[in-house]
């Protein structure tokens, strides 16, 4: 039977005749197909295990090829299947010109059976395969079967095939070929030799590109060849795929620009540009870099993807990899990369390959693909410096000042906002103000300085003035509040607490004021332990919550966060409960007294006729 070149020699030869008739192309993937072991790229491993067995007569009956795509599995098998069946064989080399090998080679030999697992993928093709398994060979030694994406199969052809794939007939061998191994059946696999193709390393690839380009009679930028390469990812049929179209899109020679406007990419210029405006926190001129990478024809998904890429390698340098582990840049360009990460820094930059990755999973799912990639590139731009941030929570810790120069430190979300000014109180508890206080508080005197671990945002709050009972034996009433704050004790916390229900007034104080116990557990935060759930309830909606804790603040001289937690279900925080009542009269006569009751009385002008106990829940 003629092989494939021969059928292309007698193409040319009529073409030359003026034979009108269009010259059959093969494509450079097939035309450049591995024939033997020795051709294929990337999978030795594979290569030197199936030619010992062949050399050792350890030939299985039952083969499992997993891997990647385009990374030579049906190529392997299709060697395997000529090794098996050669004139000269079983042989590690086949001759490749007897009518076996040539007729394996195409695709169209009778005693070797290529089937789609997609298309034949039910139980009634499995059950033809077995009842044709028995038929021997028509001309050669084993008739073998090869069953592309294996996987496809469903689980009732899987078992209609086990009998048959552990105990085949000796002239039959099956090789499997798939890229999921993992939805094959366990009991398939154990009846299988698996070998496992690694993806094709950069360099072969590259290798191989070259050698493609120089049969056609083309020349290509070496770097036009390893960015084709680093396309693939991994693939030898992808690459092949690719310099196929540069074929076709460029002239007697491809460049590395021809590749960008092929694949929609930005040049590594481009990308680092656009970093080093983020290294900057220039977001305008990022912005403007992306606008001309797209007036160019570089489409925006491909934009985000390499700059991601590019962050990956900035990164991989700043750990200390070595060049040869830059996967979206060339070696050369290590130094620069290295250079960008020590400005930026390890944390804003793994922050930075955080905000890319979220953008580049929800411009999936959109249509405003430039808008997305533009918002994650100004939210990269106002990272603030996160490598300073461990210091600053170490002197946070040491109750130390800050390093002269450092940024300030982040507030957190339940920080509490600086009051905007003192709110006056009723007139008649009004009281001059003064800048110190003379009077100690809980035995030690205050000082000028603020108190660690309790501070303000802004000045300490002025004008505001401190009355009501004696604290720890030291009558404060009508002392100036001064510039610094008071410690945050629990008698503090009880008389700020007290004159905050003062100046509220109406239900919001009834309500608030319906408490068993205060606890201060932190110097800027109170918890209130209400006595039901509906006050609690209704103290945490946020226009009465806000008010509260302003008003607390103003009191305080600090800014305090308010936490309202009922008594029942606050055991852990050990509260101070008031003893409930001892008979049923008194326990109605709390019950009347409620403030919602009494504000109900006042507000309809009723009176209580009858008191019922609330059912326990």
């Amino acid at each position: 039977m003629p092989s494939q070149s021969d059928a292309l020699e007698r193409s040319d030869d009529l073409a030359a005749q003026g034979d009108d008739r269009p010259r059959e192309y093969v494509v450079v993937a097939r035309r450049y197909r591995p024939k033997t072991f020795g051709e294929l790229v990337g999978q030795q491993q594979v290569a030197q295990a199936l030619s010992n067995a062949i050399t050792t007569s350890r030939v299985g009956h039952a083969y499992l090829f997993t891997g990647a795509r385009g990374v030579g599995k049906t190529s392997t098998a299709r060697i395997l299947a000529k090794c098996l069946n050669c004139r000269t064989g079983p042989t590690p080399e086949p001759c490749g010109q007897c009518d076996a090998c040539v007729s394996i080679a195409s695709g169209d030999d009778v005693d070797v059976l290529e089937i789609d697992g997609a298309s034949n993928r039910r139980i009634d093709e499995i059950r033809q395969l077995r009842s044709n398994v028995n038929i021997r060979p028509s001309r050669s030694r084993f008739k073998i079967y090869i069953i592309d994406e294996v996987h496809m199969l469903t689980n009732e052809a899987f078992n209609a095939l086990l009998k048959t794939l552990e105990e085949p007939p000796e002239h039959v061998k099956f090789i499997f070929c798939t890229t999921n191994p993992e939805k094959m059946p366990i009991t398939v696999l154990s009846r299988c030799q698996r070998f496992d193709f690694a993806p094709v390393p950069t360099d072969s690839i590259i290798e191989r590109l070259r050698f493609i380009v120089q049969e056609e009679g083309v020349q290509a930028d070496e770097a036009a060849l390893r960015l084709l390469a680093r396309r693939a990812g991994g693939s030898m049929r992808d690459s092949q795929s690719l310099l196929e179209q540069l074929l076709s899109f460029s002239g007697e020679r491809i460049t590395e620009n021809d590749v960008h406007a092929m694949l929609g990419t930005a040049q590594v210029g481009r990308l680092r540009a656009i970093v080093g405006h983020l290294i900057d926190r220039e977001a305008g001129p990022a912005l403007e870099q992306v606008d001309a990478a797209i007036r160019e024809g570089v489409d925006v998904g491909q934009l985000a993807e390499q700059l991601l890429g590019y962050l990956r390698d900035v990164a991989a340098a700043l750990v200390g990899c070595q060049p040869d582990l830059m996967l979206h840049v060339a070696s050369a360009d290590f130094a620069a990369m290295r250079e960008a990460g020590q400005r930026w820094g390890l944390e804003t930059t793994l922050a930075a390959l955080q905000i890319l990755d979220q953008a580049l999973t929800r411009m999936r799912q959109s249509t405003q693909v430039r808008t997305l990639l533009e918002i994650a590139l100004v939210r990269i731009c106002k990272l603030e410096d996160l490598d300073s941030l461990p210091g600053l929570i170490a002197q946070f810790r040491d109750r130390s000042p800050p390093a002269a120069g450092a940024p300030p430190a982040p507030r957190t979300r339940r920080e509490m906002p600086p009051v905007a000014g003192p709110r006056p109180g009723p007139p008649e508890r009004a009281a001059p103000v003064s800048t110190a206080v003379s009077s100690p508080v809980s035995g030690a005197p205050v000082s000028g300085a603020p108190v660690p671990g309790a501070p303000v945002s802004g000045a300490p709050v002025s004008g505001t003035p401190v009355s009501g009972t004696p604290v720890s034996g030291t009558p404060v009433s009508g002392a100036p509040v001064s510039g610094a704050p008071v410690s945050w004790t629990e008698e503090v916390a009880q008389q700020a607490w007290r004159e905050t229900l003062e100046e509220i007034s109406g239900l919001k104080a009834n309500v608030a004021g319906d408490y068993a116990a205060l606890a201060v557990l932190a110097p800027n935060q109170l918890v209130v332990h209400l006595k039901t759930a509906y006050n609690k309830e209704y103290c945490e909606r946020p226009e009465v919550k806000c008010e509260l804790e302003q008003t607390l603040s103003r009191r305080a001289g600090r800014a305090i966060r308010i936490d309202f937690v009922v008594a029942a279900e606050a055991d852990s925080q050990q509260p101070q409960k008031r003893p409930p009542p001892t008979s049923r009269r008194q326990r109605l006569r709390e019950l009347e007294q409620h403030p919602l009751v009494q504000e109900a009385k006042r507000l309809f002008d009723a009176e209580v006729i009858r008191v019922d106990e609330r059912r326990p829940s």
